[in-house]
Formats: C-alpha cells, structure tokens, sequence
C-alpha cells in the first residue's frame, strides 16, 4: 500500500469523523495519527465534548467492534478483563471476554479508577493482551483505547501514574466548539444525531495494511537528530522536573511517519515533527514545583522548545 493510498484511506475516515465532530479537525488529525500508529489515546477535556461520539464514529467508520467502559472506584480488575467460568456442559473452565475485548475501547473516567483496576488496562494497552486466571488472551490487532478524563474535577480520583502516562502516544485536547460551529451542531441535530446514519469507509484488514505500510516512510539521519534534540531538551528544562523517556522518541518518530502520510508524503519533514510534539510529548514530562506555583502550561513550555531547537534545513 503506497502513501497516496493511505492519503486517500485517511481522507474518507477524516471526511466520516467530521459528519460527527464539527470544527475539530485538527485533533482529528491527531486521533487518526494514533490509528495509524496503533497508539492510545488521553483525551483530557470537560464533559459535553463529543469524547464518546468520537470513539463511536471512528468505531463504525473502520468497521470495528466499539466498546466503553465507564470507570468507577468500586470498578474491579475482571470488570474490565472478563473472567473464567465453569462450563457445565463440557466440565472446564472458559474465558468470557470482558469489554476490552474490542477495536475501539472507550475508557470513559479513566482517573476515577483504583490503582489496580488501572493497572489491568495497563497491561492490554502495552502487551495487548489481558491475562485471566494466569492464562492469556489476545486482543483484537486493531485494538485502541480512547481514555478520558477530566481536567477540572478531581474530588473522588486517583491520578494516572507516570508509567501509564507514557503507555499513551499522545494526549488530545476537543475544547469548545467556536459560535458558527456550534450553530452547525444544533442544525445537524435537529432531526437526528448524525452518527445514526454514519456508514463504514474502510474494514480492519485494509488499516492493517495502513498501519504497516506508514513504518516504510523516510525518516532522514538530520529529522532523527531533530527528534533527539527536542527529546534531550525536555530532560535538561529548568522547569520541568522529569523529562520524556525514549519511548517518547518513539512516539515522536511514528507519530512524525503517520502525519507525513496525511500530509501526502513518504518522507518525513521537520514541520511534521513539530506538528505532533506538543501532543505526544506532554503529558510525558513532570513541571517543577516552581514552575506548578507559577502556573506555567506544559503546553508553553514545549512550544518554547520547539522555537529554540534549530530546524535542519535538509532531510
């Protein structure tokens, strides 16, 4: 599968999205660079957004099985994974999948979960695969997790750990919609909501073929500098207690192929990099005290390092 074939496969996802999500379409550009990745998603925003309206589209739009999962504190592991249960009829035990059996998972308040039944999703969104009983069991090859919470209200939750975090490949932000969007909200759901009549664009099988074929898009020696640079920069911030793992490099580098497609390209270009950093690189780093007490947004300061990193003039 060539990139203007993977250009075109995205398009008609975006076009389908944007039926649902009026006026977004740059974080649905980022949802659709984590679905090339295969990479999870934080969407951290308030309630009323269209988190799980886009879950659902992007669900129907690939022809996947959609699943949610609204997290609560009495929530435990197996509600999640599924549990064993004694077949009478043929005298052993089978696996009843639990709702993280699914392309597209919507993990809906995921902050207001213990610890531990956080951890049992930590393990299907980095190994994908959920462990029952001391038996394992695949999950689907297309399988993402949507995971909200929010920003605002924090009475009642336990605050995702520094490992789960990084488990995400970006975080995404919705926000509001501006007054000539919003006017279009309320006209397309005067009769009925515009997901009832939204049809699939393309299966599982030919994402896979996507999702593959992006690992082919050049990635230049000086883009790959670049990468470095702006991950090293995080690590050495005055105002940023820790900075981003490799793994955030990773995330950088695929996210930087991914976008390159949707752009149209087989090669990777500094501007795409800068255009994902923010997203896959923010919720990776921890302020400093000081820098909490000043009120200075992780946002501002990557921004900051981007402008400071000289950008190769070749790839």
């Amino acid at each position: 599968m060539d990139v203007q074939v993977i250009n075109k496969l995205t398009n008609c996802i975006l076009v389908n999205l944007e039926k649902v999500i009026i006026g977004k379409r740059a974080s649905l550009e980022m949802v659709l660079v984590g679905l090339l990745c295969r990479g999870h998603i934080l969407i951290e925003d308030v309630p009323g957004t269209g988190k799980t309206m886009l879950a659902k589209s992007l669900a129907i739009s690939i022809a996947g099985k959609f699943s949610r999962i609204q997290f609560t504190p009495d929530m435990l592991p197996s509600d999640v994974t599924g549990i064993s249960m004694y077949n009478q009829a043929h005298q052993r035990f089978e696996y009843r999948p639990g709702p993280i059996v699914a392309e597209v998972v919507l993990a809906d308040e995921i902050n207001r979960a213990t610890p531990k039944t956080q951890s049992a999703l930590l393990e299907a969104m980095e190994e994908r695969q959920v462990t029952v009983d001391g038996e394992s069991h695949r999950l689907p090859d297309a399988f993402i997790v949507f995971a909200t919470q929010n920003p605002i209200e924090y009475e009642g939750t336990f605050p995702l750990p520094e490992a789960q975090l990084d488990r995400f490949l970006m975080k995404v932000r919705i926000g509001y919609p501006n007054f000539m969007d919003e006017m279009k909200i309320l006209e397309s759901q005067r009769q009925q909501h515009p997901i009832e009549r939204l049809q699939a664009v393309t299966d599982i099988d030919e994402l896979k073929h996507a999702q593959q074929a992006i690992k082919d898009v050049h990635v230049a020696d000086a883009i790959k500098r670049y990468i470095i640079e702006i991950v090293e920069a995080t690590r050495n911030n005055k105002d940023i207690y820790l900075g981003a793992s490799p793994r955030g490099s990773l995330g950088l580098y695929r996210a930087g192929q991914a976008y390159a497609t949707l752009q149209g390209r087989d090669y990777v270009t500094p501007d795409d990099i800068k255009g994902v950093s923010i997203p896959v690189l923010s919720h990776r780093i921890v302020l400093h005290p000081s820098a909490r007490i000043k009120d200075v947004q992780k946002e501002t300061i990557l921004a900051e390092i981007l402008e400071q990193i000289e950008v190769p003039l070749s790839a």
